[in-house]
């Protein structure tokens, strides 16, 4: 089945970062005389996920930190789990748009709708960013992709699950509109076959402001 075409016809493009807003370095380094600093946009460019990205998500998935693989639902450093993922896509219940500023995978953001009539109109969102893209606003930019997409689908509502003690994964969802939905405790094993509590996040695209889309003006 492959990907919506009304899907495909958006991609690729890409998207602008402020790099004043980056929160790595001293931050002299980044005001000017006069206090506030000029914004610096940076356009990254975005591109759909396919059969031929395998090696890809594979070297980073391998590049990511321990600590953050922990925080993830599924072991994407596992090959079975990336020909899942790309089976998924060709058969149209997933779309995976990758980052790539330097023809290096900085990060990816994928939305994945479900067949069955009763939840059709219910997407869910998974963002994952390098560490050197981390606290850069890529995975804000990602996001705001992710749910432009999810109205272009028609969809109603887009969760976001993740480990609930994943702060920074929690911040970012609520700074672009998204609220709680449900907190199940020791629903999930991490690598390291702990328990886990898993958090449920939800964003209403039927209401009437989104935040996230305002990040786009």
């Amino acid at each position: 089945m492959g990907t919506n075409p009304e899907i495909g016809r958006h991609y690729p493009k890409k998207i602008e970062l402020d790099e004043t807003l980056v929160q790595t370095g001293p931050q002299f380094l980044r005001l000017r005389p006069g206090g506030t600093p000029q914004p610096q946009m940076r356009q990254i460019p975005l591109r759909l996920m396919g059969a031929g990205d395998r090696a890809k998500i594979l070297q980073f998935a391998n590049g990511l930190p321990e600590e953050d693989l922990l925080f993830l639902r599924n072991d994407i450093t596992d090959p079975a789990t990336v020909d899942d993922w790309i089976k998924s896509i060709e058969q149209g219940t997933t779309v995976t748009l990758l980052a790539e500023p330097e023809a290096d995978l900085a990060g990816y953001a994928s939305l994945h709708v479900n067949p069955l009539r009763w939840t059709r109109k219910v997407g869910e969102i998974s963002i994952n960013t390098a560490r050197a893209w981390q606290s850069r606003g890529l995975g804000e930019g990602l996001c705001t992709e992710i749910v432009e997409l999810a109205g272009t689908l028609e969809l109603r509502k887009i969760t976001a699950q993740m480990v609930a003690d994943h702060k920074a994964a929690r911040a970012l969802f609520e700074r672009l509109g998204f609220h709680i939905e449900a907190l199940l405790p020791d629903w999930l094993e991490d690598r390291e076959k702990q328990c886990r509590d898993l958090l449920i996040m939800a964003y209403d695209l039927r209401a009437k402001t989104h935040p996230a889309l305002e990040l786009r003006h």
